[in-house]
Order: structure tokens, then C-alpha cells, then sequence
């Protein structure tokens, strides 16, 4: 049988608006149960709102809009007695408003689209603890934190040119943001997951989120960590783990941008990463392990100065890197990626992986192992550094090992 769709419109939209306004008198009975004045109307007051928005915008559309009005400065004269109540919210108004749409949105959309803004309504009505909550738990400075990233990604990357213009430098703005746009997102997730998802964090997950983000940063955090409690075998269990994690990173870059050269250093970073891990579990779980929990400074990585320097850093690092490799070939890149893995090796690695060079993949992969690898070296020595040798040795030894390891590998391939 042929059940004809304006009848089916009709339907949902008696349902859905009953159905809110069961959920609004059960909102008021949970959170304003003691003032009866504070809300305009309940079930059947938004099904005949949700009635009227149907039968009016299907007669005439300026109909559908005079009873909107009127709907509107009915509500106004009850907000004016609310306000001499010293009540200000306009949730009511909002949802009514929701609930008159519901025809002209079931009439001219799948039915999908009306589910959801019901669903999205009860959602939000039942979420007003959850949202209080949240808010106070959450610092505000996140927020902006996340506007940044939207600023990174969805304002400024569309609008950038996605051609060469730029004179020595291989690669079209686009790219160079975009590359700028992904280090963010992984340092922010980095961060998020540390911050949020493990607030009572120990030493030993702290270098694995912190591996994720910045292994030199958390290398230095973790010595000085160990420096004001003394040998301690999880802390250099957490050095180790996150220039483990670090290897894992890479491979996840190189798969954004350069694929052939993923393939390539895949075998290695793994059988790395795996034995890093491997080595840093036993620490672990020492029996002379203690006080392995702690709360770390908050302190946010994605700083819109910081991705302009990275950029600049980037951009850098690809003009070095096109006139060693046209002027000394490879013997040149393989010294200058030694070099650079005494600085901040991301922007070097990605400059190697999205620029275009007159070298090889295999070169490409040599110059990353060996930038990879004397990193390794600089965040070995960061440890004693700032650590002292009597409490960070052990993980200095093994994270420098790494890195030699890591080095001949890219010789004898």
C-alpha cells in the first residue's frame, strides 16, 4: 500500500515535536522542579507549535512566516516576566523555534535530516550537567587552542597557492603549509591524549604520548625529572620508550607524504621501534621501580608562533638541502642530514620526503636514517646533560645505541 509522503511528513513531525516537549517538562522537572512560571508550555503546547509550522508553511509560505512572528511576540511578553524574575536563558525560545522548523525541514529533506536535529535536541537538553562539567574541567585556553588548529588547517591552507612561486625552493606554499598543518595535528593529539585522556599519568606513559610529539622535549623533561629524584629506572625506561615511539612517528609521516620511502623505512624504524620498547618494558618493570606517577606541566604545544617558525625552519631546511644536493650530491646530503639531526629533525625529514630533489628514494631514505640516528645522539646527551650520568646512564646508553644502530643501517643498505 502507497502511503502518500506529505502524510509521512506529517507524522514525524507531530512525533518529534511531541516527543520534545516530553523531553522539555522533563528537563524542567529535573533541574527547575521548583518553579513552575519558568517554562512556556510543555507536550502539548510543541505539538501544536510543530502542528502549525506544518499546516502553515504547506498553505503559504508568508502564513508560515506571520504565525512565526506571532509565536515570537508571545514569547517576548513571557521573556519580559522572566527577566523581572531575574531569569535570562532562551533555551525555550530555541527549541520552540526547532520544533516549528520541523515541517518545512521534513517536507523538503530526507528523513535523516529531521532525525538528527531531534536526536541533536534531546542530546543537548539532557547534556546541560555533562556541559557544566566540561567546562570546568577543560582549561579555557583550549579553546582557543583549537581555534588556532582550525586556523591552521580550514583558514589559512585553503587559501594559500598551490604552485611553485617561491625561487629555490621545490615545493608550492600549499605544501609547505600543509606539512606545517599535519606536525600541528599530531603534536596537538600528542598532547590532547596526554592531558585529557591520562590525567593521573605515570613517568613511563608520559614518554609514550610524549614520543608521539616531540621525543627531544620529553627526553629533557624526563632528565630533569630524574635529576631531582635520583636514579630512577622508569624514568630511563620513559627516555628510551619515547624515542621508540619517535621511530613509529616517522614511519606515519613518511606515509603522508612520500610512500615509496615509507616502504623503505618501515623494516628499520619498526625493528628499532620494537627493540626500544622492548628494552624500556624492562625497565619497567625493575624491581627497583617507584614513585612512577606524576603530574607534568601544562604546557601546549601547537602556538601559532611555533608553526610560523617551523614553517620558516622548513622552508629552511628544503633551500639547504636543494643546493647541498645540486652543489655535493649525496656524499653532502648524507653529512648535512647527520647535522641536522642535531636540530629539530621534523622539519629536515619532511623537506627531504615532500621536496623534489635531483637524488633517489634511496637516498631519501639513507638521509632520513642518518638524521634519525644522530638525533638519537643529541637526546643521549640531553639526558646526562640534564639528568646527571648517575641517574639518566642507562637510558642514555640505550637511546645513543639506537642511534648508531640506526646510523649503520643506513651504510650497509
Amino acid at each position: 500500500m502507497h502511503i502518500d509522503k506529505l502524510l509521512i511528513d506529517f507524522i514525524i513531525t507531530i512525533v518529534f515535536s511531541f516527543l520534545i516537549g516530553l523531553e522539555v517538562k522533563t528537563y524542567k522537572l529535573h533541574f527547575h522542579e521548583n518553579s513552575s512560571s519558568y517554562f512556556f508550555g510543555s507536550a502539548r503546547t510543541f505539538t501544536f507549535v510543530g502542528m502549525l509550522g506544518f499546516l502553515f508553511y504547506h498553505i503559504d509560505l508568508l502564513a508560515y512566516l506571520m504565525v512565526l512572528a506571532s509565536l515570537s511576540i508571545l514569547y517576548t511578553l513571557f521573556y519580559y516576566q522572566r527577566l523581572l524574575s531575574k531569569k535570562q536563558s532562551i533555551i525555550l525560545y530555541l527549541v520552540l523555534l526547532i520544533v516549528y522548523s520541523f515541517g518545512p525541514i521534513s517536507i523538503n529533506n530526507p528523513i535523516w535530516m529531521t532525525s538528527l536535529i531531534f536526536v541533536l535536541v534531546i542530546f543537548i537538553l539532557n547534556a546541560k550537567v555533562g556541559i557544566q562539567n566540561f567546562s570546568s574541567y577543560v582549561n579555557k585556553k583550549e579553546f582557543e587552542t583549537f581555534g588556532k588548529m582550525v586556523l591552521l588547517s580550514a583558514v589559512i591552507l585553503p587559501l594559500v597557492p598551490n604552485k611553485e612561486v617561491i625561487p629555490y625552493i621545490p615545493i608550492s606554499p600549499f605544501k609547505i603549509w600543509l606539512v606545517v598543518v599535519v606536525v600541528s595535528a599530531i603534536s596537538y593529539g600528542g598532547y590532547i591524549a596526554q592531558k585529557y585522556f591520562f590525567p593521573s599519568k605515570g613517568y613511563f606513559l608520559t614518554g609514550v604520548i610524549g614520543g608521539v610529539y616531540s621525543s627531544t622535549a620529553t627526553t629533557v623533561v624526563l632528565a630533569r625529572k630524574a635529576k631531582q629524584l635520583s636514579y630512577n629506572p622508569v624514568i630511563n625506561g620513559a627516555i628510551i620508550v619515547s624515542t621508540a615511539i619517535m621511530y613509529l612517528r616517522l614511519i606515519v609521516v613518511a606515509i603522508i607524504f612520500n610512500a615509496e620511502v615509507a616502504k623503505s623505512i618501515a623494516t628499520p624504524f619498526l625493528i628499532f621501534s620494537t627493540l626500544g620498547i622492548a628494552i624500556s618494558l624492562f625497565f619497567l618493570f625493575s624491581k627497583k621501580k617507584r614513585d612512577i606517577t606524576h603530574e607534568f606541566a601544562d604546557e601546549n604545544p601547537l602556538e601559532l608562533r611555533t608553526a610560523f617558525i617551523f614553517a620558516l625552519l622548513f622552508i629552511g631546511m628544503m633551500a639547504l638541502t636543494k643546493y647541498i644536493t645540486t652543489e655535493f650530491g649525496s656524499i653532502g646530503l648524507q653529512i648535512f642530514s647527520f647535522i641536522a639531526g642535531f636540530t629539530d629533525i621534523d622539519p629536515f625529514i619532511l623537506s627531504i620526503l615532500a621536496g623534489k630533489y635531483n637524488i633517489t628514494n634511496h637516498e631519501v631514505f639513507n638521509a632520513i636514517l642518518i638524521a634519525a640516528g644522530s638525533n638519537n645522539l643529541l637526546k643521549a646527551t640531553y639526558a646526562l646533560w640534564f639528568g646527571g650520568w648517575k641517574n639518566t646512564h642507562f637510558a642514555a646508553l640505550w637511546v645513543s645505541l639506537l642511534g648508531v644502530g640506526t646510523i649503520i643501517w643506513s651504510f650497509l643498505s
